[in-house]
């Protein structure tokens, strides 16, 4: 372990923690994949989700201001925690380098929510996937979304591609492949 490694371990406001974990599914004009959806979120983290609605008028695709077009959810605390792991050991446990921003998230997709551990196969939903991201923060980032005083992170606080990977590794075992 290097000096500055040590130094960062050591920094209390250095700490990185999950700030939330987001699931989304996109449906687009189809209702009955929308409901299926909502189905499956909601058996997933036993939380109703969201609905989402289009605020754009597209002609070409069929959607119109009002129409709801996905749901989501975003999750917390420790009920972030416990579905985290779940959701990467979908992924076998790894994520290529192209899953992380530079501002310390986290996106991936699950093809088929089957391969989340103990999700169990529902003939009424079928198999549809679903998007997971994964927001870290580090103590400190009130500052940016507080309503008195509003301020920038410092580019020194901020967490880097690098810093979301070495905690994703740490906290969560993960792999990091190059791409699949």
């Amino acid at each position: 372990m290097t000096d500055t490694e040590n130094t960062k371990k050591s920094i209390p406001m250095k700490r990185i923690e999950v700030e939330k974990l987001t699931l989304n599914i996109g449906a687009g004009k189809d209702q009955n994949l929308l409901t299926k959806g909502v189905k499956l979120i909601k058996n997933l983290t036993g939380v109703e989700p969201v609905k989402t609605f289009t605020s754009k008028r597209i002609p070409s695709w069929g959607l119109r201001p009002g129409l709801p077009i996905g749901c989501r959810i975003t999750l917390r605390g420790k009920r972030a925690y416990d579905l985290i792991p779940r959701l990467l050991d979908a992924k076998s446990g790894s994520l290529n380098e192209s899953h992380f921003d530079d501002n310390g998230s986290i996106s991936f997709g699950i093809p088929e929510y089957i391969d989340i551990k103990d999700a169990k196969y529902d003939p009424d939903i079928g198999i549809i996937g679903l998007q997971a991201c994964v927001t870290l923060k580090r103590p400190g980032f009130r500052i940016k979304k507080r309503r008195i005083r509003k301020k920038k992170i410092p580019p020194k606080h901020r967490i880097t591609k690098q810093d979301a990977v070495e905690f994703m590794k740490s906290r969560f075992s993960v792999k990091i492949g190059e791409q699949e």
